[in-house]
């Protein structure tokens, strides 16, 4: 089966086209060190393929021989919708490139339901306000977890799917829902991925969580990344390591590829440098 693309051009070239198709990725990150456009990239370069080629080949170059992209791309958030995701993107991509690329992209807000059992007034996050009906319904309606579920069965088959992001979901941890349900929850996402053969790309900050609770989620998917910062001197620079990937870590092994040095450019998320075990 072909792999799915990542949407990073020399990442893709290196893993031959990109993710095992079932993979479900968990995409790690420090603050500001890539985690982000990485996602954004992943979202945009899928949704352009075949529909802005100029774009496309301009920012990405050619697909690899063994990369199928997917038909569709789903963006599923828990705070933010999409005017607002699509301000953010505009501060990494080029203009035209969010243009065509927002166009295509699903998006799919959930912050109705992620708010809904939070003292916070239904104004700020439905623009409109608390009525007593709401009140009364708060703790009646689906849970954000089988919101979330019942999206992905409905569109994650054969398609991209972001999952923006596990961060929110640890926020909202609380009586109603649990750690151990988001972590229950990650591992049935993987396990019906490989059925349905598509991408999930999953993101959490790294300092949001205890280290066993993210040893959970890592041991939960098929692969991790970990995007970091690495001080050398007086500068700074933004790294990417493959944690744990099957199907794809052996690749790197055999090329003996420890971290990718990274950038960050109008294109979005790029790989500008490989280290290797010297």
């Amino acid at each position: 089966m072909n792999s799915i693309p990542f949407g990073v051009s020399r990442l893709d070239r290196i893993i031959d086209g990109g993710a095992p198709p079932g993979s479900v990725v968990l995409l790690v990150g420090e603050p500001g060190a890539g985690a982000r456009e990485f996602m954004f990239t992943s979202a945009t370069m899928n949704a352009v393929h075949g529909t802005e080629d100029d774009l496309f080949d301009l920012y990405y170059g050619d697909l690899h021989s063994e990369s199928s992209p997917p038909a569709e791309v789903h963006y599923i958030s828990f705070t933010a919708d999409k005017q607002s995701l699509s301000r953010e993107m505009s501060y990494v991509f080029d203009e035209s490139l969010v243009d065509s690329a927002t166009e295509r992209i699903n998006f799919r807000d959930f912050s109705a339901t992620y708010f809904r059992p939070s003292p916070i007034p239904r104004e700020w996050y439905a623009g409109e306000a608390t009525t007593l009906q709401d009140l009364g319904q708060r703790h009646n309606r689906e849970s954000v977890l089988t919101a979330l579920g019942n999206y992905l069965s409905e569109h994650a088959s054969g398609n991209l799917v972001v999952i923006d992001s596990i961060t929110d979901l640890v926020a909202a941890v609380s009586d109603e829902m649990s750690w151990n349900d988001i972590s229950m929850v990650i591992r049935g996402i993987s396990k019906a991925a490989h059925r349905w053969g598509g991408l999930i790309l999953a993101l959490v900050g790294r300092d949001t969580l205890e280290r066993t609770e993210l040893a959970h989620l890592m041991d939960a998917v098929d692969g991790t990344l970990q995007f970091q910062w690495e001080t050398g001197g007086s500068k700074r620079a933004r790294t990417l390591v493959v944690q744990e990937f099957r199907g794809v870590l052996s690749r790197l092994e055999s090329e003996d590829i420890v971290r990718f040095e990274t950038q960050i450019h109008d294109g979005g998320f790029d790989v500008s440098d490989v280290r290797k075990i010297r």
